[in-house]
């Protein structure tokens, strides 16, 4: 017999399918945890205590081109055998009858997220959080150093023209979900398109890499790096722009505007020494960053208006959405600041 469920997961009918393809149970409870800005995590165990992740998307106002479970089942079922630090997965459903949409139950890793700079502080020393901050960047350059047809990823996303669908899609995305005036983002998307630069660098993007979507162990090491939703190919270095725009900023799951970053405590790189490792471990050249950085401005901008129209009509889980929608405005004007001091031209209007 199972307990009640939380929303998005119906575990009468999991548990059959669970016991079917992962491993045989009599019940499972389940709680919802992280974030839950997007794609909705829950820890369901066992019976015995025994913890699992199952993944599923947001409740309402579902993108066609986000949430897609089979694409975060596949990258990290390429990356695992490789010893990349990912959770194991386990099976994916595209049965939407089993809980109500595709699923996947993966590896639950326990260890350190960390979003609160006290318990950051009080864990490790500048010397350790130095380290953390530097093996965020080493784990990095290896991801973008893979050649997706050497692990099976030949044709999991189409790299040439990235950065142009990018610019189009998140703009057309804006489009689609307004409710709302968005100077801001408005603003960035005419100025984006003009500045389109060559892409340099194809291969696997993250589309969401930063230190609270990665899991540490007790002396600070990344054991798994998580939320691949985004994950595509193309231009790697959007990556790196989205790094400088988390670097030392509140995270998009920090709702409270002005809240302290866990990587402005004493001993993290700046961001200056993380881009210099970058270049120097990658070869890449970072010259034309702040497109890269202004873009990460306005794909996020434009998710949290996306969060905040779902907010609005009930589909989110969790709590602390209500500065979602303030959050978007915040990245809007951030990105218009890179923007308008950028040696690139085109950028500053």
């Amino acid at each position: 017999m199972t307990t009640s469920s939380p929303p998005g997961i119906d575990l009468d009918k999991l548990t059959p399918w669970f016991s079917e393809h992962v491993e045989p149970v009599k019940s499972l409870s389940a709680q919802v945890v992280g974030h839950g800005r997007s794609n909705i995590t829950y820890r369901v165990e066992t019976e015995d205590g025994r913890p699992w992740v199952v993944r599923r998307p947001p409740l309402s106002h579902v993108q066609k081109t986000a949430h897609d479970m089979a694409r975060e089942f596949r990258i990290i079922s390429a990356l695992e055998p490789t010893g990349f630090p990912v959770p194991k997965p386990y099976a994916l459903c595209t049965d939407d009858s089993v809980i109500g949409a595709q699923f996947y139950v993966m590896e639950f890793v326990d260890g350190i997220i960390a979003v609160d700079p006290n318990e950051v502080g009080a864990k490790f020393d500048e010397d350790e959080r130095r380290k953390i901050g530097e093996e965020l960047v080493d784990v990095l350059v290896r991801l973008h150093s893979f050649h997706p047809e050497e692990i099976g990823l030949e044709d999991f996303g189409k790299p040439k023209g990235y950065l142009e669908r990018q610019v189009r899609r998140f703009s057309e995305q804006l489009e689609t979900i307004r409710y709302r005036e968005t100077e801001e983002l408005d603003e960035l998307a005419k100025r984006l398109q003009a500045a389109i630069p060559e892409e340099r660098r194809l291969g696997i993007v993250h589309g969401d890499y930063r230190l609270d979507n990665a899991i540490l162990n007790d002396e600070g090491h990344i054991i798994a790096v998580l939320d691949w939703e985004m994950c595509t190919l193309g231009d790697s270095l959007a990556d790196m722009g989205l790094l400088q725009m988390y670097w030392g900023n509140p995270t998009s799951t920090q709702l409270t505007i002005g809240a302290t970053s866990v990587m402005t405590l004493p001993g993290f790189p700046t961001w200056e020494e993380a881009a210099a490792r970058y270049e120097e471990k990658s070869g890449a050249d970072l010259s034309s960053l702040d497109f890269y950085t202004v873009l990460a401005h306005f794909k996020l901008g434009v998710i949290l208006e996306n969060m905040n129209k779902r907010f609005l009509d009930g589909g989110t889980v969790g709590t602390g959405f209500e500065t979602i929608g303030q959050q978007a405005v915040v990245l809007g004007k951030r990105g218009l600041e890179v923007a308008d001091k950028s040696a690139i031209t085109e950028l500053r209007g």
